[in-house]
């Protein structure tokens, strides 16, 4: 069961989440070059049957992928660690499992958006958000504590 939180409780973690995303954002848009570049040698070589290679220049960006790769994924744990769950990363978006009268939903949030203003079921996705209004408010819930 994946934590779930109150509106209250994703406000709060907005300000990590945001760092986190930011990093996150600007590591996948380095990881893609990175990838772009070693894809692209690759198929020179394939096109070329053999080429001259800068082995140097080749080992940096493996070298450069693989490290970029290791820390967005230590990143996507940490998101992933705090119960919150990143559904796109490139448009930054993260939803935030909540009950509303006792059916799982989300808030969501995207990156650059100044708070939680939107709410969605688990199978609507960012195109089904929805306003967070007072009916929301009143009845959702985060974890249940004994």
């Amino acid at each position: 069961m994946s934590k779930r939180f109150t509106l209250r409780e994703a406000e709060q973690m907005i300000p990590q989440i945001r760092e986190w995303m930011r990093e996150a954002v600007s590591l996948k848009s380095r990881y893609d070059e990175a990838e772009h570049a070693v894809r692209a040698l690759a198929e020179r070589i394939m096109v070329m049957g053999g080429i001259i290679v800068d082995s140097k220049r080749a080992a940096e960006d493996k070298a450069r992928r693989e490290n970029t790769g290791l820390h967005l994924k230590s990143i996507l744990d940490s998101i992933q660690e705090s119960g919150c769950l990143v559904k796109d990363l490139e448009k930054g978006l993260v939803d935030f499992p909540t009950l509303l009268r006792g059916q799982e939903v989300y808030l969501c949030w995207r990156l650059g958006e100044p708070a939680i203003q939107f709410w969605h079921g688990v199978d609507e996705g960012f195109a089904g958000r929805k306003a967070i209004d007072q009916d929301f408010i009143d009845h959702h819930e985060g974890e249940k504590t004994n």
